[in-house]
């Protein structure tokens, strides 16, 4: 995994925990890797790992089963889906609408591209 200078490592590895929990590899209820594990798939400090899980067990994500691991919470897909849709919807969506605007790019061909992207990138289950 490539870091970004921008963003905090730990909120980067809580977007990569997310994003495998949206796309159903980390599955409701199902353990995700130890901190161990994570830190040295994605080469980090453990602690950083830690921090990440934390945070992610605060916004109720992911839960903690002691002595076993951390596991998602049966709604964690629903509370990565609010807090990513949130945070889109404030800090992303304003700066999109504004190119599109600058750019002059008609909805038509952003709906086009849209389609084209999700049959290149997602297969449906």
């Amino acid at each position: 995994m490539e870091f970004k200078n921008n963003e905090a490592i730990y909120l980067q590895i809580a977007a990569y925990v997310s994003d495998n929990i949206l796309l159903g590899k980390w599955p409701p209820e199902d353990k995700v890797p130890s901190v161990r594990e994570l830190a040295v798939e994605l080469q980090v400090n453990p602690n950083t790992v830690m921090r990440t899980y934390e945070y992610l067990q605060n916004q109720e994500v992911i839960y903690n089963k002691r002595g076993i691991g951390f596991f998602v919470t049966p709604d964690g897909v629903g509370k990565v889906k609010k807090h990513r849709r949130e945070r889109f919807l404030q800090q992303d969506l304003p700066e999109f609408f504004r190119n599109i605007f600058l750019l002059d790019i008609p909805l038509e061909e952003l709906q086009q591209r849209y389609e084209h992207f999700k049959t290149e990138n997602f297969t449906t289950k």
